[in-house]
């Protein structure tokens, strides 16, 4: 899984806050009158009067009034497209969805030829996940006003969310042309550049989001993230800092945040954003002592699928709860190791610092080096297991190989023979013995390796190693008998 998958997540919340981002101000122009005016006062019957009075409550926050003004308007001139968008801008402040919905649906069958209601009525349709209602209210928006902020920002955050990062960044650098571009614009941006590879430009587009918001805390969040994976752990850890400070209560804020303090070396912070966020439960237990994992029986369950794709997603949700869980850590290690070594290093070199003393952690991690051919960081870390646990067979078997493959021939003979001791029928490890032999010039200890290895070879599962040896035996034998190779010492 990829930093982009995470972006993803995260843009619900940002959908939610763009709906209070709709001007409050429609086409037509309105000529400010006094405040205070009483609703069935002067002008009670002039729906233009009462429009502007409600313009003039909405301007103010004060909304029930506001709401009050524009049903009265609606009452004296039913069909006033504009009084019906302002409804719904009320309603949608208020909470009242459907009703806000309707509000705009009027306000079009009113004015077809109208951008200002299609763009509030996809970011509606947005925010409540109806992606495909949003997506063509949206297009028919930009469709009439092709320079229209609202319908460019929050088009991009849909096509963000469907995985489409180009379109994304076409519509936010749209969005982004204007000196008066606001934050939220700016971050779309960013977002959809990370998502593109271009994190320059990602950075480039966050200074304007904290410029304009200097305590954005997606914007921070971020840019922190971005400084991470380039390794600027210092100005990160000042962004991290910074929206620790703004003490935010959203859980999605904090679990980034715990995140972040542990991508950046700092697992005690991570521990205790996280302890006191409630993510994680340090007096919960489970029977042998160690801390259980916090999440839904519903979580658990997918974490131990058989299907990998779906434990692979339940981990990393479950792990989001639990960020200082070592046991987690070590599966995702293990889940990515075959397909994306440099992952699995970081979930076991994680799972290793908050469990040092786990031997089988320490042999994951260590089995993850192998696999990314650091076989000499390997080597120094199994020998370590291995003198702690003797018995250890994981350690032996990623030992054996990181030896070999390091062309440590002496030394990788007498951990292949360990593992034969352990499990007799491990064929493939009679080749490893026959071909180090061989290197080694040990020819005779060599052939007879080799046939005991042609001997209990699968031709299933060892055709290409058996094809190996039948191709080098009889040049070999004849080696052997023409007395060539170095004599094993004693």
């Amino acid at each position: 899984m990829s930093n982009w998958s995470e972006s993803v997540k995260r843009l619900r919340s940002i959908l939610t806050a763009l709906l209070f981002a709709v001007a409050l101000v429609v086409a037509c122009s309105a000529v400010a009158v006094a405040q205070g005016e009483d609703l069935l006062g002067e002008g009670s019957a002039d729906p233009i009067k009462l429009f502007e009075q409600g313009q003039n409550a909405h301007a103010r926050g004060d909304l029930n009034r506001a709401l009050a003004y524009y049903h009265e308007a609606l009452k004296v001139k039913p069909e006033f497209p504009e009084a019906e968008f302002q409804l719904g801008n009320v309603l949608v402040a208020l909470g009242q969805l459907k009703e806000a919905e309707s509000a705009f649906q009027r306000s079009i069958k009113l004015r077809k030829d109208w951008f200002l209601p299609y763009s509030a009525l996809g970011a509606l349709f947005a925010r409540t996940n109806r992606e495909a209602d949003a997506e063509s209210a949206l297009r028919q928006a930009l469709k009439l006003n092709n320079q229209d902020n609202l319908a460019l920002r929050v088009l991009a955050n849909l096509r963000l969310r469907a995985n489409d990062p180009a379109e994304a960044l076409k519509l936010a650098q749209l969005a982004t042309k204007g000196s008066d571009a606001p934050a939220s614009a700016w971050l779309v941006r960013a977002m959809a550049e990370r998502a593109t590879g271009n994190k320059a430009g990602a950075i480039a587009s966050l200074q304007n989001v904290l410029q304009i918001e200097p305590n954005n805390l997606d914007g921070l969040l971020e840019r922190a993230e971005l400084r991470i994976e380039a390794g600027d752990y210092g100005p990160a850890l000042e962004d991290l800092k910074a929206v620790e400070q703004l003490k935010s209560t959203d859980k999605s804020i904090l679990i980034r945040l715990a995140s972040g303090y542990e991508r950046a070396g700092k697992p005690d912070e991570a521990h205790r954003i996280a302890e006191s966020a409630g993510l994680i439960s340090p007096e919960k237990q489970s029977p042998d002592g160690k801390n259980a994992v916090v999440g839904s029986a519903e979580e658990i369950a997918a974490a131990n699928s058989d299907d990998t794709a779906v434990a692979c997603a339940a981990l990393l949700k479950l792990l989001e709860k639990n960020p200082r869980s070592a046991m987690l850590l070590a599966r995702l290690g293990a889940s990515y190791r075959a397909d994306d070594p440099s992952r699995s290093l970081e979930f076991y070199r994680r799972a290793v610092e908050i469990q040092p003393e786990n031997p089988d952690h320490a042999a994951g991690y260590a089995a993850a080096l192998v696999q990314a051919r650091r076989f000499a960081d390997a080597t120094a870390i199994l020998r370590k297991v291995i003198s702690a646990s003797p018995d250890h067979y994981v350690a032996h078997a990623n030992l054996a190989t990181a030896l070999y493959e390091s062309k440590r021939y002496p030394e990788a003979i007498p951990e292949y023979e360990w593992l034969l001791k352990t499990k007799p029928d491990l064929a493939i490890a009679y080749y490893f013995i026959a071909s180090a032999h061989d290197y080694l010039g040990e020819y005779p200890e060599a052939l007879a390796a080799y046939e005991t290895f042609l001997a209990r070879a699968d031709t299933k599962t060892n055709q290409l190693e058996i094809d190996k040896v039948n191709l080098r035996l009889p040049s070999l034998r004849r080696q052997i008998k023409l007395g060539q190779g170095a004599k094993r010492k004693p």
